[in-house]
């Protein structure tokens, strides 16, 4: 649990928070590549998602995410040079990367551990796409904190450093043992380096040796540190920065390469990077006693003396306390102290690498505020007394017998717009795009279709529809077994498609949208289809149902939802071990949602998920049922219908039609269905509900009476009863009396007679 008294920690947090955005970028763009959209563009989105998270690893010291990143974004940048295609295979690298990228950055959120092995093994792949020797990735080790002592430092970064990342300076050195020589001074090509970090770079929790590192990593360097502004201790502000830095860095990366080091601090800083050939003068290593920079120094931290306060030239600005080289201005970050700074003239292959294009405003991303999930859960609940509230407000109106023109009831409806203003602003807050829940899924499709030795891609469709985001956290575990299933039981292997004609590679879509005021979930695969007669004969031997049973296929594919059913020969990784289908409709129960299954034999399986909008507040619509006040989400209503006698067409010993336009609809009584009452003699006069099927089909329900329709507070009666048939929650009106609100989607599935149970069967022409 994060510390709220630490400020790195909440720095921390939010970096992770961050991470979180770079990776779904991350997929997004890899996903685009796949689709064989590998543009300049796309590449760069990858590359910089990569990089910013290396970035911000390195200021938090995360070696392993460092060392990990740093290698993929390697790759990502031959890409982009044109020095590798970006091909299937390559792409699939790239998304094992991302994989093992995401499992870094969780490992060092939550404290956990990774797989060395997988890491070891993308790395290789990584290391053998750009032509490296195939090494295991070092492990991640702690660097001891040196306690400080104001001294002047010399340290070389040299390609062989110990096992901390860095040189041990000669001076630390046993006299019995020769010290290292120091790397070759004075580099004919390369860049020199000023570095010279402000408070606000520590206070942000970045740390200079980390980036030193990250140099380290592109070729041969030589760090000299300047120590001459620090004070005496007695004067030392432990809040300022006194020490800064002249790095020689011998690369063959370009200066964007070089700057992008600094990328995060760019404004935490004075930084100017020279071409070494550009006229700057090289350290010699040796010519100041000091051990300081060549180019003019003067104290950061303390107030400039006499000799170093005179005019700076006019062909060039200069960060505070630096002067300009006399031969050539050196460059200076853009967004560092300076950006008038003049750019002096690179050489060629200095320039190779185009600038990475900038958002215009039109896609610039929305400034956004992250707020704790509990207190948006708080103002939920402030919402849903108001509406209570608001309700008990006009049911005293009503009973007062007020005329519709007066000031209170003219701001009664000014209060019950404002409430339901409200109400969808909150609800908003609440939803999120169900896209980050199927990238998760992207990567299940990757790692399962491996196992197994199949060939399998996942379509996803409808990656913005927005959920309630407790149900989005809640369906990654249904999901995950559902996809797994479909690969495992649904796709054929590659020998078995091809004799059916089939691609070898398998197809699972994913895809969301609205449907009659719910969010359909649907997991399809182009397989084989399910097996109905292996399925019934498994179901027999286990007991399930009775031998020589006459089922429905509709029954037999609901078979698999049962406790401890599965089709699986033999235990895999992926199921086969007793617990599959059950638990997934548990899961999906308890959201308040249903399941359904469509297979046909050599096409493919569709499992359908149906999952309420919201979880606090519905617009319902107040009915009487044999003296019992019950609500009735209006999303589900189509049609309100005042039953004669010419409407209704008996079918069967006990149950009837209507006939509506130009279809027949099953007849059903709400009030013995319920168990309320025995059905009623006749039913010419009554009233009906026309309730929209999640499969477009319509059945009409029964009622006494409609009361009146109004926003309802929805209290889930699940830890008190459990699930209920026909039953999905209750509400308080504005009475202060408990209605129940129905799910009479469920309550028509559920009900007596065969004429319920397809609907759509009765659809005649004309």
């Amino acid at each position: 649990m994060m510390d709220t008294d630490d400020p790195m920690a909440e720095i921390r947090a939010s970096f992770f928070v961050e991470c979180e955005e770079l990776l779904e970028a991350l997929q997004d763009g890899l996903q685009l590549m796949d689709d064989g959209e590998a543009d300049d563009e796309t590449i760069n989105v990858v590359f910089r998602a990569v990089h910013s998270i290396k970035g911000g690893a390195g200021a938090f010291g995360l070696e392993n995410l460092v060392r990990f990143a740093h290698q993929f974004e390697s790759a990502m940048d031959a890409v982009r040079a044109g020095k590798l295609v970006a091909d299937r295979s390559t792409v699939a690298v790239f998304f094992q990367s991302s994989d093992i990228l995401s499992d870094l950055v969780r490992a060092a959120r939550d404290d956990g551990e990774t797989d060395q092995n997988r890491v070891d093994t993308v790395w290789n792949l990584l290391a053998e796409m750009l032509g490296q020797d195939a090494e295991p990735q070092p492990s991640e080790e702690e660097v001891d904190p040196a306690e400080f002592q104001p001294m002047t430092l010399s340290l070389s970064l040299g390609a062989d450093g110990d096992e901390n990342g860095l040189d041990t300076p000669a001076d630390d050195f046993p006299a019995d043992q020769p010290a290292p020589p120091l790397p070759k001074q004075g580099f004919e090509d390369g860049f020199t380096i000023q570095f010279t970090p402000e408070s606000a770079l520590y206070a942000s929790g970045n740390e200079p040796l980390h980036l030193l590192r990250l140099l380290r990593e592109m070729g041969e360097i030589d760090v000299h540190c300047d120590t001459s502004s620090i004070p005496s201790l007695n004067e030392m502000d432990p809040d300022k920065s006194y020490l800064s830095w002249t790095i020689h860095l011998q690369t063959e990366e370009d200066e964007d390469a070089v700057r992008d080091v600094f990328d995060f601090v760019a404004d935490l800083c004075a930084l100017t990077i020279s071409a070494a050939g550009s006229g700057m003068p090289p350290d010699d290593g040796g010519g100041n006693d000091a051990g300081e920079h060549v180019s003019s120094e003067v104290n950061l931290a303390a107030e400039p003396s006499a000799e170093n306060t005179g005019p700076l030239p006019e062909t060039a600005s200069a960060p505070q306390g630096k002067m300009p080289s006399p031969a050539s201005p050196p460059v200076t970050s853009p967004s560092g102290p300076d950006s008038k700074t003049a750019t002096p003239s690179i050489p060629v292959s200095a320039q190779k690498k185009p600038a990475a294009p900038t958002a215009s405003k039109a896609t610039k991303p929305r400034p956004t505020v992250r707020v704790d999930l509990e207190r948006i859960d708080r103002l939920v609940n402030l919402v849903g007394e108001l509406v209570i509230n608001q309700a008990m407000i006009s049911q005293s109106v009503s009973e007062a017998g007020l005329a519709g023109n007066t000031a209170v009831s003219e701001g009664l409806d000014e209060f019950m717009q404002l409430t339901r203003d409200i109400q969808d602003s909150v609800m908003m807050i609440r939803a999120q795009p169900v896209k980050s829940l199927f990238q998760r899924m992207s990567r299940i499709v990757r790692e399962a279709s491996n196992m197994i030795g199949k060939s399998v891609r996942l379509k996803t469709e409808g990656e913005t529809t927005e959920v309630d985001k407790t149900v989005i956290e809640r369906l990654a575990d249904p999901l995950t077994h559902m996809i797994r299933n479909a690969i495992d039981h649904g796709i054929e292997s590659p020998d078995d498609r091809t004799a059916a004609g089939k691609p070898e590679e398998g197809v699972v879509t994913l895809s969301a949208g609205h449907r009659s005021g719910r969010v359909i979930i649907e997991i399809a695969d182009d397989g084989a289809g399910i097996n109905r007669d292996r399925v019934l004969e498994i179901a027999t031997e286990k007991g399930l149902v009775p031998e020589n049973a006459q089922l429905s296929d509709s029954e037999i594919d609901n078979l698999l939802f049962m406790p401890g059913f599965s089709t699986a020969s033999e235990i895999s990784d992926l199921s086969g071990r007793g617990v599959g289908m059950d638990v997934v409709k548990s899961a999906i129960t308890a959201l308040g949602g249903r399941i359904s299954i469509l297979s046909t034999p050599g096409t493919g399986t569709t499992f359908t998920i149906s999952l309420p909008l919201t979880l606090a507040v519905l617009d319902g619509m107040v009915i009487d049922v044999a003296r019992q006040t019950l609500v009735v989400p209006l999303n589900t209503i189509s049609e309100t219908l005042t039953l004669t006698e010419d409407d209704i067409r008996p079918l069967g010993p006990h149950s009837s039609v209507i006939k509506v336009r130009d279809s027949f609809l099953p007849l059903l009584d709400l009030g013995a269905e319920l168990g309320f009452r025995p059905p009623m003699e006749c039913y010419a006069g009554a009233i009906v509900l026309l309730i929209s099927l999640e499969d477009g089909s319509h059945a009409a329900l029964v009622v006494d009476a409609i009361q009146d329709q109004r926003q309802v507070v929805i209290k889930g009666l699940q830890d008190t009863f459990g699930s209920v048939p026909g039953i999905a929650a209750a509400t308080i009106l504005g009475d202060g009396k408990i209605a129940l609100i129905l799910d009479p989607v469920d309550v028509i599935t559920k009900a007596d007679g065969h004429v319920s149970s397809q609907p759509s069967n009765l659809k005649l022409a004309g």
